[in-house]
């Protein structure tokens, strides 16, 4: 506290209150304001959206159509709750005398920003904890469902462990048959079929690790193909061409569509922050539009001159 002396001798203090600039209780009341406001907009948007699912075909909206309006809706609820906290707690807030205006508008403004971030704490910790709950109900509905299985993963897994499952394993039985094909790979095709789906299983492997196969792995895939369902050898090269075709769209369909899910996320991601840097300025103008109607009429006290 600075301390100054007057021409006359006497000593002006600057008057400090003491009383803290902030209350709790408007911000808590407020906070539980938009938390209430939230938990019920949220169950109103969980009712409508199961209104536009149907496990019937062709009767349901699209995916693209849920996801913008699950993002809209909850905008709207980040919004409609923040301006009806922020207007509580600057509604509910004591008057404060002798202070500047400017500073009470800070104070409002402060206030219902605190407000917004105690709700939003909240419920970003309820939804957190439901999100846990629901994944903890998913792994052990998956746990139960790999006991059904048990004794069929176990034969698989007892089969596996006779094969190489490694991509450097892979790798060096790939190459290990492309050294050991014989002259007369139609006659081995048919003499061998278990070898010869194997051998074929790992040239697709490969061809899928590498990202295209090899003409002479076609070739060869064709001479198997023609030896063991009779083709010729110009229809056996056209079959294994539109194989090999279709497993390339079916990987472009995964990159596209693994794609399109990263976009989304990014932009559900921009899109949450942006909504609540949007909620954080509404609450706070709510609050300093609730205090500015609390101070529009001010209130005398009336004494008597003796």
């Amino acid at each position: 506290m600075s301390v100054s002396m007057t021409g006359s001798g006497e000593v002006a203090a600057p008057v400090e209150s003491s009383k803290s600039a902030m209350t709790w209780g408007p911000i808590f009341g407020g906070a539980a304001a938009a938390i209430g406001v939230t938990l019920i907009l949220l169950l109103l948007g969980s009712g409508l959206g199961l209104t536009m699912v149907s496990p019937w075909s062709g009767q349901s909206s699209s995916l693209g159509t849920l996801g913008i309006t699950a993002a809209i809706w909850l905008v709207l609820v980040q919004w409609l709750s923040s301006a009806l906290g922020g207007y509580v707690t600057g509604r509910l807030r004591t008057k404060w005398a002798a202070v500047h205006t400017d500073e009470v508008f800070f104070r409002d403004t402060a206030h219902g920003f605190l407000s917004w971030a105690l709700a939003t704490i909240f419920v970003a910790g309820f939804l957190a904890s439901s999100l846990t709950s629901l994944a903890g109900a998913g792994a052990q509905a998956v746990g139960s469902a790999a006991q059904a299985v048990g004794s069929t993963a176990a034969a698989a897994g007892a089969a596996a462990a006779t094969s190489s499952t490694s991509p450097l394993d892979l790798s060096i039985a790939y190459f290990t048959d492309a050294l050991l094909r014989p002259d007369q790979a139609r006659a081995a095709a048919t003499s061998n079929d278990a070898a010869a789906t194997s051998e074929v299983s790992r040239i697709l492997l490969n061809g899928a690790a590498e990202g295209q196969v090899p003409d002479e792995d076609k070739a060869y895939l064709a001479t198997i193909v023609s030896a063991r369902t009779g083709l010729s050898e110009a229809d056996a090269r056209a079959r294994v061409d539109a194989v090999l075709k279709r497993i390339d769209d079916a990987k472009a369909a995964t990159q596209k569509a693994a794609d399109e899910a990263r976009k989304a996320a990014s932009t559900t991601a921009l899109l949450g922050s942006l909504s609540l840097l949007v909620g954080a300025f509404i609450a706070a103008a709510a609050a300093a539009l609730g205090g500015s109607q609390r101070d529009a009429e001010e209130d005398l006290v009336v004494t008597s001159r003796l």
